[in-house]
C-alpha cells in the first residue's frame, strides 16, 4: 500500500507539469470534439496525430493521445443524445433512452448524467488501473481466442436481450451485422469478399457510414414524413439544465454497477466499451421494477452505458501498460506511439520508466477532471442547439454528417453508401426492428471472425473446443440460457407488453 502511494505521489508530479497539464487538457478537448462530430472516428484522430507526437517528449505526447481516447467516450454522448447520431461506437446505446430525454426537454439533464457518470467510472477505473493492474492483466490472460469468441456472442446475445420487438428480428439484425462486416478483402488470404468488383468496397464498409445511416440520416427521413409541429426535437419546455435529486438518485446505482461492468470487461481485447455499455444497459433493464420505461427516456439508460463504456476506456491501459499487449485499435496505435519514443511496451515500463506509467495513469485522473470541467458548462450551448428550428437543423446535420463521412477517406462512395444506409435504417423502423443489434454487430464482426479462425487452428479445426474450454463453455451456456429465456412464451408475451408505444 506504502509502494501504491508513493507510485501515485510519483505520478502526480509528473502529470502536474504545466507541459503535461496542457497536453492533457489539449488531448480532452480534442477527443470531445472527436466525439461530438459524427464520422470523426478516435482511431482515425489519433492516427492523423501520431506524427505530431515525433517532437514531443514521450510522456506529453502520450498523456494526449491517451486523453484524446477517453474524451471521446464523453463527446460521443452529446449528438446520441440531442440528435439520435452516436459519436462513437461505444454510444450506440445511449440514443435508445438519451434521445428521448431530449424530445421530452431533458436533453440538459440527460448530458449532466453522462458526464458525472463518466467522471466518476474514469475515476474508479483510473484507481483500479493503478492498484489492479497486474493481477486483472493475469486474469485477462486466461482468455484465448475460444474464450474471445465466446464472450462476443454473449455480447450479441445481450444485444438480443435489449433490442425491441420480437427476438427473431433481432437475430436477424445481429446476422445482418455480420454479414455486412464480412464485406471487403478476406483477413487470411487478401481476396475480395462480397465486393461485386466494386473497388471502393475492397476495404470493407466503415462503422460511420453505417451508424451515420441507421441512426442519423433514417432519424431525418422518418422526421420528413411528420407534420410542422412535431418536427421539432424539442417537444415541450426545457425541463433545467441540471439533473434533480431524484435523477442523481435514480442514477447513483446504475453508474456504480455500470463502472464495475466496464472495469472488467475493458481489460478484455475487443470491443471491451462496445460490449461493456451493451451489458450495463441489459443488466439495468433486467433489474428494473419497471423496465418499460426503457427506451422511452429512463435516466438509468443514460447513466449505467456511459459510465460503463468511459470505465472500459480506461481499464483498456491495463493490458497496454502491463503487458504491451492492444486491447483495441487505438490502443495499437498508443503502441506505435510508444515505438516512435523508443519505449518497449511491456511489464518493463514499469519498472524501467515508472515516470511515464505512473505519470500517464495520474493523468487520466487529471483528464477526467478537465472533462467534467469542460462538458458541465457546455450543457446548456450543447440544449441550445435543441431550439434551432428543423429547417435549419436538419440539412446542417446532414452537411456535417456528409464532410466528417468523406473526410474519413476522403471518398464520395462513402456518402453514397451511408445515404443507402439511411433509407435501409427508415425501411427498418418502418417494420420495426431494432437497429442497435446491427451496428454491434457489425462493430464485433471482424474480431469474432479472427478469434473463430484463431480457436479453430490451434484445435486443428476441432469444433468442441468451445466447449472444451472452462471459461468459453460458461459463456456460450449463459448466452443459450439467456437466449431461451427472452424466447420463452411467458417472457415473450411481456416483452411485447413492455415495448408497446403508448
Amino acid at each position: 500500500m506504502t509502494d501504491l502511494f508513493a507510485n501515485l505521489w510519483l505520478g502526480f508530479s509528473v502529470a502536474a507539469h504545466p507541459y503535461n497539464i496542457g497536453f492533457c487538457l489539449l488531448g480532452a478537448l480534442v477527443g470531445t470534439l472527436v466525439g461530438v462530430l459524427p464520422g470523426v472516428g478516435t482511431v482515425a484522430t489519433v492516427a492523423m496525430l501520431l506524427p505530431i507526437t515525433f517532437g514531443l517528449p514521450p510522456v506529453g505526447a502520450l498523456i494526449m493521445l491517451a486523453g484524446i481516447y477517453y474524451g471521446a467516450q464523453y463527446g460521443g454522448s452529446t449528438t446520441s443524445v440531442l440528435v439520435n447520431i452516436p459519436g462513437e461506437a461505444t454510444s450506440v446505446v445511449t440514443c435508445l433512452d438519451g434521445h428521448q430525454m431530449a424530445r421530452q426537454g431533458r436533453a440538459g439533464a440527460a448530458l449532466a448524467i453522462a458526464a458525472i457518470g463518466s467522471f466518476f467510472a474514469g475515476c474508479v477505473a483510473t484507481v483500479l488501473v493503478a492498484a489492479l493492474g497486474v493481477p486483472l492483466t493475469s486474469i485477462a490472460l486466461l482468455f484465448g481466442p475460444a474464450e474471445y469468441f465466446s464472450l462476443m456472442i454473449l455480447g450479441l446475445i445481450f444485444a438480443v436481450v435489449l433490442a425491441k420487438g420480437s427476438v427473431p428480428k433481432a437475430i436477424a439484425m445481429i446476422l445482418l451485422g455480420l454479414l455486412l462486416s464480412m464485406i471487403g478483402s478476406d483477413l487470411e488470404t487478401g481476396a475480395g469478399r462480397m465486393t461485386f468488383d466494386i473497388p471502393e468496397l475492397s476495404d470493407g464498409i466503415g462503422f460511420a457510414n453505417v451508424a451515420m445511416g441507421v441512426f442519423g440520416f433514417a432519424e431525418i427521413i422518418r422526421n420528413l414524413e411528420m407534420s410542422q409541429e412535431s418536427r421539432d426535437i424539442l417537444q415541450g419546455k426545457i425541463k433545467g439544465l441540471m439533473p434533480t435529486r431524484q435523477d442523481l438518485i435514480d442514477s447513483s446505482g446504475p453508474i456504480v454497477r455500470g463502472t464495475i461492468l466496464g472495469s472488467l470487461l475493458g481489460i478484455l481485447p475487443g470491443g471491451g466499451a462496445v460490449v461493456a455499455s451493451f451489458a450495463a444497459y441489459t443488466f439495468e433493464k433486467r433489474i428494473a421494477k419497471h423496465p418499460e420505461r426503457f427506451g422511452r427516456g429512463a435516466i438509468e439508460g443514460v447513466a449505467a452505458p456511459e459510465a460503463a463504456n468511459n470505465a472500459a476506456a480506461q481499464t483498456s491501459f491495463i493490458p497496454l501498460l502491463t503487458l504491451g499487449i492492444p486491447p483495441n485499435a487505438v490502443m495499437a496505435l498508443m503502441v506505435g506511439a510508444m515505438t516512435i519514443h523508443g519505449i518497449v511496451p511491456g511489464p518493463q515500463v514499469m519498472t524501467k520508466q515508472p515516470e511515464l506509467f505512473w505519470g500517464m495513469i495520474a493523468s487520466m485522473w487529471l483528464g477526467n477532471l478537465m472533462l467534467v470541467i469542460i462538458n458541465l458548462p457546455l450543457v446548456g450551448v450543447w440544449v441550445s442547439l435543441l431550439r434551432v428550428p428543423y429547417r435549419i437543423l436538419f440539412p446542417s446535420i446532414i452537411v456535417f454528417c456528409c464532410i466528417g463521412i468523406y473526410s474519413i477517406n476522403n471518398s464520395p462512395t462513402d456518402v453514397i453508401i451511408a445515404g443507402m444506409f439511411g433509407i435501409f435504417g427508415y425501411w427498418l423502423s418502418k417494420h420495426e426492428f431494432e437497429p442497435a443489434p446491427l451496428v454491434l454487430a457489425f462493430v464485433l464482426g471482424p474480431l469474432m471472425e479472427e478469434n473463430l479462425r484463431r480457436a479453430m487452428l490451434i484445435a486443428r479445426g476441432d469444433a468442441t473446443v468451445f466447449l472444451t474450454r472452462p471459461i468459453s463453455a460458461v459463456l456460450i451456456g449463459i448466452s443459450l440460457v439467456l437466449l431461451a429465456i427472452a424466447m420463452l412464451p411467458m417472457i415473450r408475451k411481456r416483452r411485447e407488453e413492455v415495448f408497446v408505444e403508448e
